[in-house]
């Protein structure tokens, strides 16, 4: 097994194909100088001799380097959005991946895709193409300078003035910037969670006091984001009004020393043309700052998530299927401080192919926690959980071995049919039809107009918390897995509900599937076989149903 940063492969990868992007950069910004040339040899050469024929020449002779100049462009535009379309396809996976499976705090309010669009975005965007036109400032610069040097030093003067103006944007406008990225993140999760619960907040009348806390949120956000417009606005305004100053300056010196008889007039105009040019890519940088910063503080953010939470790259033993052995040795799940007692403290029990277990324990007890643990959706601390006597991480993540029925069910935009399959490509109706069926769900399902094609997502169809939690327990039971986790299965489950789970249970023990069931419902107990009680993440009883249960008797009649 081994590990890499992907994120940093992909940008080693990205910084190789950018030298492309440089060196056709570098043909474009030397054509740049056909313009200035071309002026210079028509005041000089043309209009002093007089001679048709030159200007013809030197015209097709532009024709042809602005032929090139553009090619050379287009090759550059092209490469950069290619590059960004490689860089978004050859992580975005990775990128959904960690965000799922993130469960560092520091990086909980991460929005990995989010920000991998934004980098994505800035790479194919102009600004892209002018930081690469930076390093040529310097050229046209010495360029200027050639021509006269009180001319290149007025020009040198002026770049870095307006260099300084730039570094002073950056610095007065990157704590507004950063906290309107910041609210910018916190109204998205807002909006994202009354989306979900758009039904609660209607009905408990909350539709008022969500939206005034919602407009506070992207007022102080506009506020933020309004007063980094505002200083960027003033520097850009500045910025642009000194370079065209500047333009001037170079010409009203340029014809002096043209009085002086120092240089010609074309010299005049292309030496004012090509200072154009030299601050032009940090004129364009300065009224993109914004588009700046949030790619940089994209590109940090990924950064440091994948840098914490590297790819694995494991090569799997492909093991054959486990027969439904269940081994929890001295599972433990720490809090993040370590002060307080551990949210499931060396719990450990064994389960054999066939068996129900019901696990009991108040409310923080950690029964979700246990649940997420045999999932393999949490890793424990401490301890280890066996699939036949093999550790979980021996086997493939990607294979179908555990079906989950979490506590707050959820189901995915897509059809019944796409649900309960979890949108596998190669489901078979019999396999989705079966699973309904010891779901107890499949009736449900066919009286519906459009029967497993219902679409979730159609404001047409609204199915009950009832009905979402049958169809949720038969997506755990797609394929049949060896290992079945049911939480809190019977939540919001009506009598006939309660029969159908009882039903699915029996028919999964009766095939010899080990089913572990986690609730505070008695009612969802009783086709087990044994009983588990947690209490503070403490294994408290573990043992045949009717033994735990009368020793739990004795213990509250004594």
């Amino acid at each position: 097994m081994e590990s890499e940063n992907k994120y940093e492969v992909i940008c080693g990868k990205s910084k190789k194909t950018l030298l492309y992007v440089a060196v056709f950069g570098s043909f474009v910004n030397i054509l740049m100088l056909t313009g200035p040339l071309f002026m210079l040899q028509v005041y000089d050469r043309v209009l002093t001799s007089g001679s048709y024929s030159t200007l013809v020449g030197l015209f097709l002779i532009v024709v042809v380097l602005y032929s090139f100049m553009t090619g050379f462009d287009f090759l550059r535009s092209r490469v950069l959005s290619r590059l960004s379309f490689n860089f978004d396809s050859s992580l975005n996976e990775s990128a959904f991946s960690l965000w799922m499976r993130n469960e560092n705090e520091k990086f909980r309010t991460f929005r990995p895709v989010k920000d991998l669009a934004t980098v994505r975005s800035f790479i194919s965007s102009p600004v892209m193409a002018n930081a690469f036109d930076l390093p040529w400032v310097p050229f046209y610069l010495t360029v200027v300078f050639l021509i006269h040097p009180y001319l290149g030093g007025l020009a040198i003067f002026g770049s870095v003035l307006v260099s300084s103006l730039a570094l002073f944007n950056q610095w007065v406008t990157k704590k507004n910037s950063l906290r309107s990225i910041s609210y910018d993140s916190y109204e998205s999760q807002v909006l994202e969670q009354c989306v979900k619960n758009k039904k609660t907040i209607t009905s408990l009348g909350l539709i008022d006091n969500i939206q005034k806390k919602w407009g506070s949120i992207r007022y102080d956000g506009l506020c933020a984001l309004q007063k980094s417009i505002e200083r960027g606005e003033a520097i850009a305004s500045l910025s642009k009004s000194l370079r065209l100053l500047l333009q001037s300056s170079i010409l009203a010196l340029g014809a002096y020393l043209a009085l002086q008889q120092e240089i010609s007039a074309g010299m005049i105009v292309a030496a004012s043309i090509i200072a154009g040019r030299a601050l032009a890519p940090i004129d364009q940088v300065i009224s993109q700052w914004k588009t700046v910063v949030k790619a940089k503080e994209a590109h940090k953010r990924l950064k440091s998530l994948y840098s914490i939470n590297q790819i694995k790259i494991e090569e799997y033993v492909d093991l054959p299927k486990p027969e439904g052995n269940l081994n929890l040795v001295g599972i433990t799940k720490f809090r993040e401080s370590r002060d307080k007692p551990p949210i499931l403290d060396r719990v450990s029990f064994n389960l054999l192919p066939g068996e129900a277990l019901g696990v009991i324990g108040p409310s923080a007890s950690g029964k979700s926690t246990l649940a997420s643990v045999i999932c393999n959706a949490t890793s424990p601390d401490l301890g280890e959980v066996k699939l036949d006597f093999a550790n979980i991480s021996q086997f493939n993540p990607n294979r179908r071995l555990i079906g989950y029925l979490p506590q707050k069910v959820e189901l995915f935009p897509g059809t019944l049919k796409e649900n309960i399959c979890g949108f596998d490509n190669e489901a078979s109706d019999e396999d989705i039809i079966s699973a309904s069926m010891i779901a107890g769900v499949h009736n449900m399902i066919v009286e519906l107009y459009d029967g497993y094609n219902t679409k979730v997502d159609s404001d047409s169809v609204t199915l009950s918390g009832g009905q979402i939690q049958r169809v949720a327990l038969a997506r755990a039971i797609y394929k049949l897995p060896p290992y079945i986790v049911l939480d809190e299965p019977n939540s919001n489950l009506d009598s006939e509900g309660d029969d159908a789970l009882k039903n699915a249970i029996e028919e999964l023990k009766r095939r010899g599937h080990t089913v572990i069931v986690l609730t505070h419902r008695p009612s969802a107990i009783s086709a087990v076989d044994k009983i588990l009680i947690l209490q503070q993440g403490k294994l408290i009883e573990f043992g045949e149903k009717e033994q735990v249960l009368k020793r739990s008797l004795k213990k509250v009649g004594a």
